[in-house]
């Protein structure tokens, strides 16, 4: 059975739609768990202003791959809903995918 991926999200927000954005995630945050995200994560950074960060698992690399095109797409009616927000549109949300690799003394 492959192992969940842990997804990385991150772009940064026009400052004068900080407001705005932040409220329309919690609807966002809502609508990934119905793609089959799980142990969902939101952060700001400390030290880059208007740097967003989410971090999230997901099943299977489909998944991964559905949520990424839809998340830069400008067209999901609520996944493109902050994409205005987002300096430089939905081409600047940088997404990653990664597989956890054992640690020492952890077992298979």
């Amino acid at each position: 059975m492959p192992q969940p991926l842990q997804i990385f999200m991150e772009y940064k927000i026009e400052e004068q739609k900080i407001d705005e954005y932040e409220r329309e995630m919690e609807r966002i945050l809502a609508t990934l768990q119905e793609f089959g995200a799980s142990n969902i994560q939101w952060f700001v950074a400390a030290d880059q202003p208007h740097l967003y960060v989410e971090m999230f698992e997901v099943p299977t690399a489909s998944h991964y791959h559905a949520i990424k095109k839809l998340r830069q797409s400008e067209e999901h009616r609520v996944f493109g809903s902050i994409t205005p927000m987002i300096k430089g549109g939905a081409k600047q949300i940088h997404c990653w995918a990664f597989e956890k690799r054992k640690g020492q003394g952890e077992k298979s």
